[in-house]
């Protein structure tokens, strides 16, 4: 294939309708690199006989060696093909620019997935046509769905139909058809699930139209007349009239259909694919039908009459048996290639019968392939001359995908309807977006979705340029140097001293691609392995040229408040990439519409974030982060001290790199790594030993998160204090001026679920506390230095939501009924339980996790902060007023104290300092007493009465605590694996010595697979792929999805004590405490005392006896 120059690439981006950007997206191994392969092929960068072998995209050593690609890698590519216009009879060639992003299929790495998808108008689902619908093909589909994304189906491996399950051409078209409906199947689920959320939002829009008019709400056809004639007599008033009835969608357009093209079918490895437009094309003069009428029924229950020659509907077969016509004028013939290139004798295939095809499908193959003895080169020299992959894949891409110019119109209001302060974004940003406006007078908005890391010296400034691409001047200058070298080498060899000066003034001169080459040869040397940051980006608005200047908006910018900290910073753009997967070339100006790499951002961009020209009414497309977030966490140092500045430095630009990685100090000094699966671990380290850091590195064992929690269990020990309620515990502080009584109770599991499933709405209550939350995991996997940064000054609900906030004061009021709702079905204790909702002082930890604080004083200590006070003074004076300051000390001084102290009792339990679950603290009474309590406390015992609080009150709960049944919480991943029968034992073997359970066992139909899902301990899956690969030989693999937590039903404290126990298990306990085990494993870590471990063993034995 010839090869595509550059300029010609950089021509194209000045055409908005002849580009388009697309991500390849699937579940890992379905086949994408090997399709992206055969599409770099047609511009001649690499040869078609290594399309699929040589996985050009995967640029990284790993990536090569474990076959899956990691990293997202982009790639431009040049297409031309012959479009008729309409009402023209002659075609005209047409070039297009293909914007082409390859992304990784693993669950580790499905951060990669997210970044690429923004910058995409369309993708490339492939799904595997013997493993189906996988995991991560739903998680793709979703992606697509949440981007607003056209896609395109490629259905891949059909070869495997043919030689590995031996399937006729019947079974596979309906193998086929069973396939497409479960992808279909997925796509209406999320149809559905969309209108069923809209469905409710307008609901209560119009429930609430009616009551803020004063209208009753009656039943029936009264209700809906009544609720018509407020919304249409309200419309004049408000900005945006609310519809009276309920707007139905048509779900036509988001399902997959061969007969619509957008359906391929393909083999990536064999180089074959095709539409059933392109066969409607080829059969349109042979069966004299017309075109538009066989794209239509070459999918589905239509047959050919082989007599009359039309086409029959299943309901007039009349009990006569005909092949469908996928089967009879599709399949069959794929079938056959296979048949005569790789069947016949021994499988060398059948050279007459090879023949026979070409010669029937007018196909001309060297002679050379057809003496060929490899079955495999006749195979795939037939497919290339007849069906092309590339061919039917770009051709489709042109035709379904749609151009940047018409997919930013319809996905671009949608966009910036949900970026943060949108209805702050200036009107000529929002247009220019939309209309993807270049001139250089338009706002310039670009989204940087992620930082790349590249060799400095792999930079096309930074490369020597040889032959013809060196101007006359540059190579008399490097003549010249050569000479000299040479004339310096000769005189060495003689045993002369060569004039050094003038070898030192004959290469001073010399500088070839505008740096003093030999002058700077110590230095090149040792910035040879630098590692530079470039950004990942697409532009939606505005031409953006070199020497530019423009603003980074964090992924926390609003334009609402625009002056707000951290403010937006200004950089130079220095240089602009066009993307061209392992090389990148040099640009001057990058039009709208365009993906780009861009440099100037290291230092100053963090992962992802957005480039304007302006701040006020700018527009913030980071705001919303996809992907799956980090669990594993490992502690790290170097093997030498002296490089402990290189490790930090490469570990900080390792998380600016990755938008999956994080990094951390524990306070205890040690410096974490956070990522998200085994595999993604092993990545960062290899990046952080041969790249960033450059130095030999010490890994620690994986840090796994816990969760603490208690339940009530019949074997539970007595309470302390039999005169009060288990969990009741009275504190006092060491001066005795404050005395404090608290209960502590689990709290109901289904109110647990619920305050755990809105633990993001509880934090946007919080909208005027800044919370660093960067790095922290979305399900509170946070670490204990973030937990110890919130000072006393914590509080709760009432005095952290921003007054007039209308929006967080609904979230409120609709938490609180639903809040209600769960307590309301509590059986048990359901006197404690009512009422409480209004009373609830904090959630914690982190002022939004699953655990709460609730004031039951007399006093009404901590009554200024519950979420009745925040009620009361809203819908009275619609603002909150401060909190009174008292002169003196008072039970209310101390209810801020009080909050703190339960935020850090819950952040650390008392078990093995883990973050608690399900428990709720009952503040019963605080009591003030002591000479001077009501007069004013001097600074010095201010200060010191705050630590006894909060001291007291932390430990206060922690006994309540620990007289309930405690139980640990185990991190769980979600394992889903595809195995055959013959090693399906093997599979349940390794799960089960791991600690981990099936949770459903399934036959793909038409398959000899088993999909098995299983639920395995975070803590257990250390090295679980490579065991379950070692045990079957590879024929299966997992893919582990964090799944929340689930509870060890054992008590770390439990030792026999009965009869029976005693005489089963002895006094040692035989049997070994599972939860015991973990839980002394995180205190050992953690530095903390264990319970019955020997410091020393066997001390007699020393090794420094002689004896």
């Amino acid at each position: 294939m010839p090869t595509v120059s550059a300029q010609k690439l950089v021509q194209l981006q000045k055409s908005p309708d002849l580009i388009r950007n697309i991500c390849v997206l699937a579940h890992v191994d379905h086949g994408k690199t090997s399709l992206t392969d055969s599409l770099i092929a047609t511009n001649g960068i690499i040869s078609p006989k290594m399309a699929g072998k040589i996985r050009y995209l995967d640029s990284r050593p790993d990536e090569q060696t474990r076959g899956i690609t990691m990293e997202s890698s982009a790639i431009s590519l040049f297409f031309s093909m012959l479009r008729r216009a309409e009402g023209e009879t002659e075609s005209q060639q047409c070039d297009h620019l293909i914007n082409l992003i390859d992304s990784p299929g693993h669950v580790d790495f499905s951060s990669e997935v997210s970044t690429a998808s923004r910058l995409c108008d369309g993708a490339v689902v492939l799904v595997d046509a013997v493993e189906g619908v996988c995991s991560q093909t739903v998680a793709v589909l979703r992606q697509t769905w949440i981007e607003r994304l056209k896609p395109v189906l490629v259905i891949n491996k059909l070869d495997r139909l043919i030689t590995e399950l031996k399937m006729n051409t019947s079974e596979a078209n309906s193998h086929l058809s069973k396939l497409l409906e479960q992808v279909n199947a997925v796509m209406g689920t999320f149809f559905q699930g969309e209108r069923m959320e809209d469905d409710l939002k307008w609901r209560e829009r119009l429930e609430a139209r009616v009551q803020a008019s004063g209208k009753s709400v009656g039943g029936g056809t009264e209700h809906m007349l009544r609720s018509q004639d407020v919304v249409e007599g309200d419309a004049a008033e408000t900005d945006e009239a609310i519809p009276a009835t309920w707007d139905e969608k048509d779900d036509e357009d988001i399902y997959f259909e061969p007969a619509k093209g957008n359906v391929i079918f393909s083999s990536a490895i064999d180089g074959w694919a095709f539409t059933t437009k392109q066969f409607a094309g080829l059969y349109e003069r042979k069966l004299g039908i017309k075109r538009a009428v066989l794209e239509k029924v070459l999918w589905g229950d239509y047959y050919l009459d082989p007599k009359t020659k039309r086409i029959l509907s299943s309901k007039h077969l009349k009990g006569r048996s005909l092949k469908p016509m996928f089967v009879q004028l599709v399949l069959d013939n794929v079938w056959a290639v296979y048949a005569a290139a790789t069947g016949g004798e021994k499988g060398k295939g059948d050279l007459a019968m090879v023949e026979k095809i070409t010669k029937s499908l007018s196909l001309n193959l060297p002679s050379h392939v057809l003496r060929s003895r490899d079955p495999r080169a006749v195979l795939t020299s037939l497919f290339a001359a007849w069906i092309p992959l590339s061919t039917a894949v770009l051709v489709s891409i042109i035709e379904q995908l749609p151009s940047p110019a018409s997919a930013q119109a319809k996905r671009m209001p949608g966009l910036l309807d949900a970026s943060p302060g949108a209805s702050s974004i200036e009107e000529t940003v929002r247009r220019a977006m939309q209309g993807l406006e270049g001139s250089r007078n338009d706002p310039q908005v670009a989204f940087v979705s992620k930082m790349v890391a590249v060799s400095t010296k792999s930079l096309p400034q930074n490369k020597t340029r040889l032959g013809a691409m060196l101007t006359p001047d540059e190579a008399r200058e490097l003549g010249r140097k050569k000479r000299a070298e040479i004339a310096r080498a000769q005189a060495v060899a003689n045993g002369e001293r060569p004039d050094l000066a003038e070898l030192r003034d004959s290469l001073s001169d010399t500088d070839i691609g505008g740096g003093n080459e030999f002058s700077q040869t110590g230095s090149s040397e040792d910035k040879a392995d630098e590692e530079t940051l470039i950004g990942f980006a697409r532009l939606f608005s505005g031409t953006l040229e070199v020497g530019d200047e423009v603003y980074v908006l964090s992924p926390k910018f609003s334009p609402a408040e625009a002056d707000a900290a951290p403010r937006p910073q200004k950089v130079t753009i220095t240089a602009l990439y066009l993307l061209m997967g392992r090389e990148l070339e040099s640009l001057t100006s990058v039009p709208p519409g365009v993906v780009f790499g861009i440099g100037g951002l290291e230092g100053h961009v963090m992962r992802s974030a957005t480039l304007c020209s302006q701040i006020e009414g700018g527009v913030n497309l980071a705001g919303v982060s996809m992907g799956s977030q980090p669990i594993v966490r490992v502690a790290l140092e170097p093997e030498n001290p002296a490089d402990l500045d290189k490790m930090i430095a490469g570990m900080r630009m390792l998380s600016q790199s990755d938008p999956c990685a994080s990094y951390e100090v524990n306070p205890n000094g040690e410096h974490v790594i956070l990522t998200a699966g085994e595999l993604h671990l092993e990545r960062c380290l290899r990046d952080l030993r041969e790249r960033f850091a450059n130095c030999d590195i010490q890994v620690g064992a994986p840090i796994v998160p816990f969760r603490e929690s208690i339940v009530s269990a019949a074997e539970m020990s007595a309470p302390r204090d039999k005169q009060v309620p288990r969990g009741t515990v009275i504190g006092v502080v060491t001066s005795k001026q404050v005395t404090l009584r608290v209960r502590v109770r689990p709290l109901p599991a289904s109110v647990t679920d619920f305050l755990i499933t809105h633990s993001n709405t509880i934090r946007e209550l919080y909208a005027d506390q800044d919370v660093e939350e960067e790095g922290d995991v979305e399900d509170g996997l946070v670490s204990a230095s973030n937990n110890e940064t919130e000072g006393p000054s914590s509080a709760g609900p009432a005095s952290k939501i921003k007054a007039g906030s209308a929006r967080a004061l609904e979230s409120l009021i609709k938490i609180t009924m639903d809040l209600d709702k769960q307590l309301h079905h509590i059986k048990n204790d359901r006197d404690l339980w009512n009422d409480i909702t209004k009373r609830i002082v904090a959630f914690g930890p982190r002022r939004h996790g699953p655990n709460i604080l609730v004031d039951q004083t007399e006093s009404g200590a901590c009554q200024a902060l519950t979420i009745g006070t925040l009620l009361q003074q809203q819908g009275e004076t619609d603002s909150i007023q401060d909190l009174p300051r008292d002169r003196g000390i008072t039970a209310q001084s101390l209810s801020d104290k009080i909050v703190y102290a339960f935020q850090l009792a819950t952040a650390h339990g008392p078990l093995c300092q883990e973050p608690m679950q399900g428990v709720a603290v009952f503040l019963e009474d605080v009591t003030l007493s002591g000479p001077s309590a009501a007069d004013q406390p001097t600074q010095d015992q201010s200060g010191r009465l705050t630590g006894e609080v909060i001291k007291t009150a932390r430990e206060s709960i922690n006994q309540g605590f620990l007289e309930w049944s405690p139980r640990l919480f185990l991190a769980m991943y979600s394992c889903e694996i595809q195995a055959s029968t013959e090693v399906l034992g093997r599979v349940y073997g390794v799960i089960t010595r791991r600690r981990g359970h099936i949770l459903s066992e399934s036959m793909n139909e038409g398959t000899p697979f088993f999909t098995i899902v299983a639920s395995l301990p975070v803590a257990e899956s250390f090295g679980f792929s490579d065991d379950i690969r070692k045990r079957t030989s590879g024929a299966a693999s997992p893919q582990l999805i964090f799944s929340g937590y689930e509870m060890l039903d054992e008590d770390p404290f439990w030792v026999p004590f009965t009869e029976e126990e005693l005489e089963d298990l002895g006094e040692l306990s035989d049997k070994q405490n599972i939860a015991k085990r973990y839980m002394d494993a995180v205190r050992k870590r953690k530095g903390l005392y264990v319970k019955g471990s020997k410091i020393v063993e066997s001390g007699e034995k020393q090794k420094t006896l002689k004896r």
